[in-house]
């Protein structure tokens, strides 16, 4: 059995994309029974990087390396000339050229690919917990929300949970309805956290009426009435009363301003 060929990866953060890069360009000459990647993360001073060029010399290793700091890789450069060591500079020359591009100098701060995975991942959590919790469906996800929007129907509010669940905010969603009782976790949670959407009858009555149309119904139906939505938005004010919460008028506000108002007030919060 032949022994494999060693390809050192050497990073200042976690190696991943020093391994991609390695990789795609090793499917065009061999496959993976010939090689053996050994990746070597964390590398942030010579003392650490003299060691592993010395053990690749030993083990007649290639070196493919994504090191943001420019001593790190001048440095690797000219030991890899002097132990006679094949090596890779796989970010420098883009960062190089980049710099030449943008007139300014790269930041040097490692891992900032994955910090913005990170900031991935948060997004996508948000936008599930919006789903999750879209509409009272579920009220343990009161507690666990950043934010709590209430409100009547047809006051935007699941349009701005997603608005502002792409802003990685996890935000739960209730609906104010006088013939149901809100959820207690209501009451029990830091009334900063929770925002009342108001709105003005005559608003509501116009956006009602629309809904009905598109879905075929008459506009008479108590849903778009005068009288019933009055009664809603008295039920409403009582219910924002008890929590004492912040009241954003959404009458004549796009979602995208109200969701500025929002994450202006959790900022300063």
């Amino acid at each position: 059995m032949l022994n494999k060929q060693l390809i050192y990866l050497v990073s200042d953060s976690v190696g991943e994309t020093a391994e991609q890069v390695i990789k795609a360009a090793l499917s065009q000459f061999v496959d993976g029974e010939k090689y053996e990647i050994v990746r070597i993360p964390y590398i942030d001073n010579i003392t650490k990087l003299e060691f592993v060029l010395n053990k690749a010399a030993r083990d007649r290793a290639m070196i493919g390396f994504t090191l943001i700091n420019p001593i790190l890789r001048q440095f690797i450069k000219q030991t890899s000339i002097e132990l006679n060591l094949e090596s890779i500079d796989i970010i420098g020359p883009m960062l190089e050229a980049m710099e030449r591009f943008f007139e300014e100098k790269p930041r040097l701060e490692p891992g900032l690919v994955h910090k913005l995975d990170e900031a991935y991942f948060k997004r996508i959590e948000a936008i599930e917990f919006a789903v999750k919790y879209d509409d009272g469906r579920d009220p343990r996800g009161i507690e666990q929300a950043d934010i709590v929007l209430i409100g009547v129907s047809r006051t935007s509010k699941t349009p701005l949970s997603q608005y502002l669940a792409h802003k990685s905010y996890k935000v739960a969603n209730v609906p104010i309805v006088p013939e149901v009782e809100p959820p207690k976790e209501l009451f029990a949670i830091q009334s900063s956290k929770c925002i009342g959407l108001k709105i003005s009858p005559q608003k509501l009555n116009d956006i009602r009426r629309e809904r009905l149309k598109s879905l075929g119904l008459g506009e008479q139906a108590s849903y778009a009435t005068h009288e019933r939505i009055t009664y809603e938005l008295e039920y409403f004010q009582a219910i924002i009363d008890r929590i004492g919460c912040p009241v954003i008028e959404v009458s004549n506000k796009a979602v995208e301003e109200t969701a500025n108002v929002i994450i202006q007030s959790q900022t300063n919060l």
